[in-house]
């Protein structure tokens, strides 16, 4: 399969799978794709991207697309067939699309290509999973799904704050906040994430806070979630984003973690939305002091990597990374807020680094290793 090596082993080969796009040869960060070619042919694996329309598995080669440095431009050519594919589905909608979803069903059931991370998370769904375990449970703060009002009555009920995220969020579109009035028992402050602040509404009952609700959240899903009152760096809420990714041997291992500190009138910390980067070290001592920021780092390390093997294991596929969103509370403890399948690139150049060496690592192992057979 694929090319030959000078000592008579097959050439590793990964695929960067991504689907076609109306202006360009195919949709995605062509950044990220670029760095991890370059990454790729360091490290002696041929890595190229290919479309879901250009993949036919019971083919010796595929279409695809290569860089050329030099020109800084892409080709269009024929490739050995890979052992990996590198699920880079740019969003959910085209995930969904019929034709998609076949492909990566049958990636998952062919005998020689290891398909990683076949689908994105769903909210919802990873509090379900992380549930399922003792040793996760207690990341997870309360949460259910939003129904109806008496969903949001009843969660007011139990915490002064709760905050209101989609099912199928990305970025922090979409969140809104829910204070009780500190003044007036049956009143209450919603504010609503924009693109970099958010807008603060009182309103005098639950019913008009409702009507609210209910027309911004429009037909999307909603889950409503205990409001964690967060350590603050500079009188800014923070939190940790964490990047684990799967090494050479197979293994979860901690590529890095960055903080991130929410904007002046920001509900959430996403950069997109107003939220600025920090060093882990500088906002834990900041808002615990050094010695119980040492701790809750290395708390937060081993929480995400629980946390990994408990998603991996309860999605019942192979996964190869995830980002995820962990949150520290004034009293140091870990909260599990997000998880993210296809992880944006990290801007710290370590941490950047790092990611896509590992990628290239685990790729290699699994080139190496026999697909199991379920």
């Amino acid at each position: 399969m694929g090319i030959v090596l000078h000592d008579g082993s097959p050439q590793q080969v990964m695929a960067i799978l991504t689907v076609e796009d109306e202006k360009r040869p195919f949709r995605g960060n062509h950044q990220n794709f670029i760095d991890l070619i370059k990454t790729g042919r360091e490290r002696g694996m041929m890595v190229y991207v290919t479309r879901v329309t250009d993949v036919k598995l019971g083919q010796k080669r595929i279409n695809g697309f290569q860089y050329h440095s030099e020109s800084r431009s892409w080709s269009q050519g024929s490739f050995p067939f890979p052992q990996v594919i590198y699920n880079r589905i740019p969003n959910r909608k085209e995930e969904q699309r019929p034709e998609v979803q076949q492909l990566l069903k049958a990636c998952l059931k062919h005998s020689r290509v290891r398909l990683f991370n076949p689908s994105f998370f769903y909210k919802w769904t990873l509090f379900e999973w992380l549930n399922k375990s003792k040793q996760t449970r207690k990341y997870v703060p309360s949460t259910r799904r939003l129904f109806g009002p008496s969903d949001l009555e009843a969660m007011l009920a139990l915490f002064p704050v709760v905050y209101l995220k989609p099912v199928k969020g990305k970025a922090g579109a979409g969140i809104m906040r829910v204070e009780r009035s500190k003044t007036k028992p049956d009143a209450f402050v919603l504010r609503v994430q924009a693109t970099k602040n958010s807008k603060a509404t009182s309103y005098p009952a639950f019913p008009r806070l409702w009507s609210s609700v209910k027309g911004q959240a429009g037909a999307e899903e909603y889950i409503v979630q205990q409001g964690i009152e967060l350590a603050r760096y500079e009188d800014r809420p923070f939190d940790l984003r964490v990047l684990v990714q799967k090494n050479g041997q197979g293994e979860w291992s901690l590529s890095g973690i960055g903080a991130r500190v929410a904007g002046k009138s920001s509900i959430t910390t996403h950069v997109p939305r107003g939220g600025s980067i920090h060093q882990p070290e500088t906002v834990l001592t900041a808002a615990l002091g050094p010695e119980a920021a040492r701790h809750t780092l290395f708390k937060a390390r081993i929480s995400a990597l629980s946390i990994a093997r408990q998603i991996e294991k309860a999605s019942g596929h192979s996964l190869g990374e995830m980002s995820m969103d962990l949150g520290v509370d004034t009293t140091g403890q870990i909260w599990f807020f997000e998880a993210n399948s296809r992880p944006m690139k990290f801007d710290e150049p370590d941490i950047r680094k790092r990611s896509l060496e590992r990628l290239i690592e685990y790729s290699q192992f699994m080139a190496k290793s026999r697909k199991k057979s379920r």
